[in-house]
């Protein structure tokens, strides 16, 4: 999509949307007086288009220093954002990481941290696709593609900072998950199977990490338009030409449409996902929602993570992990 300079500038003025004056806010819908982020270090993956793009200008104007990385370096995108960058003096620097690729976000890591001189403060795991199809037209090929990028590459990533973020007593993870990390819409491949992976290693790394200072929050943003519904249709379309019959013939409606979504339905603000972003970061450390529900419309999730944080409390808050349980929903 194309950038709105002007809305970012409002943004940064006026942003830190999800910093809530309560918890109760914090955990939903959320808005706050501006904030500054200086003196923190973010790497964001995914940054070629989309939330991780506009969320790597917005919290660069907010005074971050950020790591933008997106994979297959040099592309268009990267030199568009260096040069922005560049003319208005942000501290933007451009990263080269696939998270498909243990060496990959390994490398990138360590380059961020070495020009960060120590470890980063805030990973951003924004990479992620999306493959539509019935689940049974959804080849091993598509099926690895996804889990590899939108599971394991955040598992990668997790692994890269957290050594460093645990020397340095702190530190915080935000995951882009969704709504359907929680829900399940038919037809719509292995993309709720990744969320939902997705969701539980974050939320079993959030009680982990307490003893390490360390938070994770899961955005779990609604339907908006950015460019992932373009890089959808040509996966979804590359798994439609090597689709074998015997799969394909039980769904021809289905099958049909695969390749022809574009978002057009959509009109929320990709910037809300970015403000919802910044505002985790400027929000105090061990008051931070678990989830965050990101979305003007619909938010058919929300009783779902109340009652998930109702069971898991419950069961395990009296045990020997309780003080790891509250630490996550209490906060």
């Amino acid at each position: 999509m194309t950038l709105d300079r002007r809305t970012l500038l409002a943004g940064a003025a006026a942003t830190a949307s999800l910093v809530a004056g309560t918890r109760a806010m914090a955990a939903d819908e959320g808005s706050s007086p501006a904030v500054s982020l200086a003196g923190k270090s973010v790497l964001i993956t995914g940054c070629s288009s989309g939330f991780g793009r506009l969320a790597a200008e917005l919290l660069a104007r907010q005074g971050a220093r950020v790591f933008a990385s997106m994979r297959g370096l040099p592309r268009p995108e990267g030199f568009e954002l260096a040069e922005i960058a560049r003319m208005d003096r942000l501290a933007i620097a451009i990263i080269g990481i696939d998270v498909s690729s243990d060496e990959s976000c390994a490398r990138g890591v360590e380059m961020a941290m070495e020009m960060n001189d120590g470890p980063i403060d805030v990973l951003v795991n924004n990479a992620g696709i999306g493959i539509t199809s019935p689940i049974e037209v959804q080849d091993m090929e598509a099926t690895r593609l996804m889990f590899e990028t939108n599971v394991f590459g955040p598992h990668r990533m997790a692994r890269a900072v957290l050594p460093g973020m645990r020397q340095k007593g702190a530190g915080q993870i935000i995951q882009i998950s969704s709504q359907l990390g929680r829900v399940i819409t038919p037809y719509s491949g292995h993309y709720s199977a990744t969320k939902f992976a997705l969701e539980a290693m974050s939320e079993q790394l959030a009680y982990e990490l307490v003893p390490h200072n360390i938070d994770v929050s899961i955005i779990e943003p609604g339907g908006y338009p950015t460019r992932v519904w373009v890089n959808r249709n040509a996966y979804s379309v590359a798994l439609k030409e090597r689709a074998d019959a015997k799969y394909t013939d039980g769904y021809p409606q289905q099958v049909a449409q695969m390749g022809k979504e574009d978002g057009s339905g959509r009109r929320n603000d990709p910037m809300d996902v970015a403000h919802a972003i910044s505002g985790l970061i400027a929000q105090a450390p061990g008051t931070r929602p678990l989830r965050l529900p990101v979305s003007p419309g619909n938010k058919p999730q929300v009783p779902i993570n109340e009652v998930t944080a109702k069971v898991q409390s419950e069961w395990l808050g009296n045990s020997p992990y309780g003080p790891l349980i509250r630490a996550v929903h209490d906060s």
